[in-house]
């Protein structure tokens, strides 16, 4: 019993012992698999090889859906595109770029640029598939440089689908369709993106809004489509804006800036702006000044009335020789280009607050616009 006793205790002993190695072992087990599931998240923090792969997947995926996109929107947009030739007596004297932008019953409507045809007495086009077409120019207008041609519909390719661009974003691609350097790269597309919206830019005392690119733009694409990826054009290409310096700033006309003429220049009418009936002078510009017998602070920014026509608005408001206009409404006046630029702005008939210096003191009236 002795002994049989002594067993039993010993069995029990080792059951005690069994029971503590089973439990260290589990617990060696559960900290191995809590530590790799750390191993694992820590690795796929600091090395995602997954995730790389994953990204890497995604980014060819998204260049191939933006070449599909652009391919889509060329093929929109291209046959409209048209090589616009201007000949004077004969004679060559300047080619461009148009779009078919509109049909109406038997014809189709071209915009392009008012200096690729200006002084021209026969205008022709060259279409998508090289055929020449003669077209008639039924307006064109030096301000906003546009101008429209109408061609006979059954020649009609395609028509170009006009776009809002009011509503583009920095950085969003554009492609531009023309003919650089002639009718030997008829057809040529360049792609870019949009650097700029709302550029003011300067030329020959003329300010107009753009649209900065950097697609390639040269002599030649002037008149043709900006396209945005939907196909839409959104932009008229216009090289009368650049210089010779500037490499990667091409500039455009925004079509929604065009739809508010274009319907006068397609019935051949002038577009009406509002006139004040005055000459003026940049302060800045002492000769012509001192020539006009006007003395005034040089140092005050803004333009010198040289000449007040009789019957015209600024002389029924009062204003006068020698007074020098700073703002029209809220908008300063620096130049003659921007007294232009703020009264087309304007309507005829409507009426605007004019800022102006006389004899040393600023002085506000009111100005009621009428038809140049």
């Amino acid at each position: 019993r002795k002994l049989y006793g002594f067993n039993k205790y010993r069995i029990e002993d080792d059951n005690m012992k069994d029971r503590k190695r089973l439990f260290k072992y589990f617990l060696a087990y559960v900290f191995t698999i809590f530590s790799a599931v750390f191993a694992v998240i820590i690795y796929l923090k600091y090395f995602p090889v997954e995730s790389k792969v994953i990204t890497e997947k995604k980014t060819v995926n998204e260049t191939k859906l933006s070449e599909t996109a652009i391919e889509d929107a060329i093929d929109k947009a291209y046959d409209s595109v048209v090589t616009v030739e201007s000949y004077k007596n004969n004679q060559n004297i300047g080619s461009g770029s148009g779009f078919v932008y509109k049909t109406d019953g038997s014809k189709g409507y071209i915009l392009t640029n008012h200096h690729v045809i200006d002084s021209a007495d026969k205008i022709e086009v060259i279409l998508s598939d090289n055929e020449t077409v003669e077209v008639k120019l039924l307006g064109s207008d030096e301000y906003t440089d546009i101008a429209v041609l109408s061609i006979d519909k059954s020649k009609v390719k395609k028509v170009a689908t006009l776009g809002d661009s009011d509503n583009i974003n920095l950085g969003s691609t554009v492609i531009a369709i023309g003919s650089p350097m002639g009718s030997d790269y008829s057809g040529s597309i360049t792609r870019g993106i949009i650097s700029g919206k709302d550029r003011m830019i300067e030329s020959n005392s003329i300010i107009a809004k753009v649209i900065q690119t950097d697609a390639a733009i040269n002599p030649g694409n002037s008149g043709g489509p900006l396209v945005n990826l939907a196909g839409e054009v959104i932009g008229i290409t216009s090289m009368k804006l650049a210089t010779e310096e500037i490499e990667g700033m091409g500039f455009a006309i925004p079509i929604n800036d065009v739809k508010n003429y274009v319907t006068y220049l397609e019935k051949g009418e002038e577009i009406k702006r509002p006139s004040i009936g005055i000459s003026v002078i940049n302060t800045s510009d002492r000769y012509s000044l001192y020539m006009n017998n006007i003395s005034v602070n040089t140092s005050e920014t803004g333009v010198v009335i040289a000449k007040v026509e009789s019957g015209c608005s600024a002389e029924k408001a009062g204003l006068k020789k020698g007074d020098v206009i700073t703002k029209f409404d809220d908008n300063k006046v620096t130049s003659i280009s921007t007294l232009r630029y703020y009264l087309y702005q304007y309507k005829t008939g409507d009426t605007i607050k004019v800022t102006y210096i006389r004899d040393g003191k600023e002085n506000t009236l009111d100005m009621k616009l009428i038809e140049k």
